[in-house]
């Protein structure tokens, strides 16, 4: 796959728009397995913000990317679980400051 298609390239600058078009090209048996257990989202994206962490992402470029995933899970998927049920309320009583310190507290969250 060419680098245009990533949300982070070579030299590790950030493409926020790309996150929705990454997370639509995941296989649906996937993310079945991902978002069906919440201690397999948890661990998945600690995975991938350990990997972003290597290639020098900040704490804000990580929130920022959490946030996109969060609206786009918000937008398209259905809580699989009690814990992304209260996310996902959580996510909705919020505004657009408030989301994004919860995006920073999943970020942490899962670092942990």
């Amino acid at each position: 796959m060419s680098e245009h298609n990533h949300v982070v390239s070579k030299d590790g600058s950030v493409t926020m728009h790309r996150v929705n078009d990454a997370l639509d090209r995941i296989e649906p048996e996937q993310k079945e397995l991902i978002l069906n257990n919440f201690e397999d989202f948890k661990s998945y994206l600690g995975k991938r913000i350990h990997l972003a962490q290597k290639i020098g992402l900040s704490d804000e470029q990580l929130a920022v990317a959490a946030e996109k995933i969060a609206d786009y899970l918000a937008a398209y998927e259905d809580p699989r679980n009690s814990e992304e049920k209260l996310l996902l309320e959580l996510w909705k009583a919020g505004n657009k400051e408030e989301r994004h310190r919860l995006a920073h507290m999943l970020v942490k969250m899962v670092q942990h």
